[in-house]
């Protein structure tokens, strides 16, 4: 799990938050901003990931920093995720100054959902960049998107791009630079006089408390307490200003509702009216250059019978594919380090510093690097998965299945997140709404088998399990052995999800919403790295700790090293070869006598295999007796009669 680390860029350089709903192609940007250089740590005090790094190529003499916020839908705060967006924009984050312009990415397919987040952020009275991303799929659509008008009535720069292939890139790195040298001003859709005057009184009584607030972003959270009873601002509020504010809520709220406004509706109506009205002076609707890949592939890929079959079928492509490509490079990779052994064998003196380089350092990076291009390959499925949009289908597809145990398909993500490690699972789950689901996913997310478990696997099933083909050679006995063990969790996790809904954890099912994004094509630097990203993590986390294990295993396997084994075992040499010499003396006397000269030779060569498989058996005795003697030995006899009834010593 990643902690949280200051960053590195000094306070005078300029902070750009990028944010936006989720799937608009947000981190693909900032990928592209940033050129994959990046930190990565987590917000103090909660599992948000923050990712930062320095726009390169900026224009002039501007050094950018630019954060990467969580996805979000508006500032009403659903989520952990949303909670963080929200106190970084607002300045109310400490790890993170307020940042001194926002980047607004919207999906130009869908441009009237994204802006109702974009009229929340316009009413900060920062300075604001629109990108307007996927620009390609919104033309193949039919869409026209008039990016000088939209510019004009948003009274923001409009930049028009697609992030996937780096275009426009460097006009939205320009945009960013003058907009930064352009004074700022709050725009925003007007509310009814009636919620206008209730925000006016409320700010007025809340200004005492809050003097040192920016006026214009205690209006906007003012604004959205008000009109979000019992949500994250009103708690917010309420703590830093007393119990009493509570009360004057209500009021102010009572006040509204009685002049016919609907305190849960007026903000939808108001900002979607501005919305619509927006939208139907930028956007022209053609025909369609193509008919829209997502109606013909998700009809396959959404089919209750085949969409689950396909998927299955996926998964046991990619586990053929971790034994059919891991397995030349992962003996490649075992040949080195035997190599290396054998080197170090012949260059180090017999004693403790040859054992602790050859079977503690040696042994323990291979055991590390071997299974690096099996992790490699399962990240690379997962991310070409989830880049060209399947994912979510995926999850659209198992929220039937995931209702029969009280979860909806938001669990799924996190759940097959789990696969790689749970810890990131386990962090997935934060953007679930309901809190007893969420809670669900996070406790049975240890339950699917993740990366670490897959060197235990691979080398089980290598040893126990033949590589024989099935279905023509199409896949492997070993590969249907894997998915097998993978569905293991699953079906221990099912029926672990369905007990804590029907008793510690009941609540009714939520209902499922989420957001498909539009199908493309992958793109293969953004895959690439993060295939290195996780590579990495794996040698660097868990690379360390096992290496850190294999060395202590190694100490507690090696001593004590008792003198009088060696002394014991170097004496039945000694006898061996005694033996052997005579042996060989009566051969040649026998041959003296009987004048033959072939059948001594074939009786010397097997008198020397003789020997030399004593002397193996002794080296192997001596080594166990060692190993028997050692404080590794010693703890295996503490808890033999644990494990003596299947059969171990």
């Amino acid at each position: 799990m990643t902690t949280f680390v200051p960053t590195r860029v000094a306070r005078s350089h300029k902070l750009v938050a990028l944010v936006g709903n989720p799937n608009t192609g947000k981190t693909t940007l900032f990928n592209a901003l940033t050129g994959y250089r990046q930190h990565v740590a987590n917000y103090p005090g909660v599992t948000v990931e923050r990712k930062t790094g320095i726009i390169r190529g900026a224009v002039g003499d501007a050094r950018l920093e630019v954060i990467d916020l969580p996805g979000s839908y508006s500032l009403t705060a659903r989520s952990a995720d949303e909670a963080v967006v929200l106190d970084v924009l607002l300045g109310r984050e400490e790890s993170t100054r307020r940042p001194d312009l926002i980047v607004c990415v919207l999906d130009a397919a869908n441009l009237s959902r994204n802006l109702f987040f974009t009229s929340q952020i316009l009413e900060l009275g920062r300075p604001v960049v629109v990108a307007l991303n996927m620009i390609d799929i919104a033309e193949a659509s039919g869409l026209r998107i008039d990016t000088d008008a939209l510019a004009r009535e948003l009274d923001v720069p409009v930049v028009p791009v697609v992030a996937t292939r780096q275009i426009g890139i460097d006009k939205a790195k320009r945009a960013i630079v003058d907009a930064l040298a352009t004074p700022p001003s709050a725009r925003h859709p007007g509310f009814p006089d009636c919620v206008r005057a209730e925000l006016d009184g409320l700010s007025g009584s809340v200004a005492a408390t809050e003097g040192g607030s920016d006026c214009q972003t205690l209006r906007v959270e003012l604004l959205q307490t008000l009109l979000d009873p019992g949500g994250y601002h009103e708690r917010r509020l309420i703590k830093r200003c007393g119990p009493g504010l509570a009360e004057e809520l209500a009021r102010r709220r009572d006040r509204i509702a009685q002049a016919g406004e609907s305190i849960v509706e007026v903000e939808g109506r108001i900002r979607y009216a501005w919305i619509e009205r927006i939208v139907e002076q930028v956007v022209a609707r053609g025909r369609p250059t193509r008919r829209p890949r997502s109606e013909v592939v998700d009809r396959l890929l959404t089919h209750p019978v085949f969409g689950l079959a396909l998927f299955l079928a996926m998964m046991a492509v990619c586990f053929q594919a971790i034994y059919s490509w891991a397995g030349p490079l992962a003996d490649a990779i075992d040949g080195a380090f035997s190599g290396l052994a054998g080197w170090f064998t012949e260059v180090i003196p017999v004693g403790a510093l040859q054992s602790l380089v050859v079977n503690g350092v040696v042994a323990g990076v291979g055991a590390v690097l071997v299974f690096v291009p099996q992790i490699l390959i399962l990240f690379l499925f997962i991310a070409i998965l989830e880049d060209c949009g399947y994912l979510a289908r995926a999850a659209f597809l198992v929220d039937r299945w995931m209702s029969l145990v009280g979860l909806n398909g938001k669990s799924f993500i996190p759940l097959l997140a789990s696969f790689a490690c749970a810890v990131p699972g386990i962090m997935g789950a934060r953007t679930i709404e309901d809190r007893r689901s969420r809670f669900v996913t996070i406790l049975i997310a240890p339950l699917m088998s993740c990366s670490a478990r897959l060197p235990v696997y691979t080398l089980f099933i290598a040893a126990f399990i033949p590589a024989k083909p099935l279905l023509g050679g199409l896949i492997g006995l070993q590969a249907v052995t894997m998915l097998a063990m993978y569905l293991v969790g699953i079906g221990v996790a099912i029926p672990v999800a369905l007990i804590l809904k029907r008793t510690l954890l009941r609540g009714a099912p939520q209902p499922f919403l989420m957001e498909l994004p539009t199908y493309k094509w992958p793109k293969p630097s953004t895959v690439l790295y993060r295939m290195y990203e996780r590579g990495r993590a794996f040698c660097v986390s868990a690379g360390t700790v096992i290496f850190a294990v294999a060395i202590v295993v190694w100490g507690l396997g090696y001593y004590p090293r008792p003198a009088s084994i060696a002394a014991d075992h170097q004496a039945q040499r000694v006898v061996a070869r005694q033996e052997h010499a005579a042996h060989l003396a009566r051969i040649a006397a026998l041959a003296t006598e009987a004048g033959t000269a072939n059948e001594p030779a074939l009786q010397v060569r097997a008198a020397d295999q003789s020997l030399e498989n004593r002397l193996s058996e002794i080296g192997r005795s001596e080594s166990g007796t060692y190993l028997q003697r050692s404080l590794l030995g010693r703890m295996g006899a503490w808890i033999e009669p644990l494990v003596k009834p299947l059969g171990w010593d």
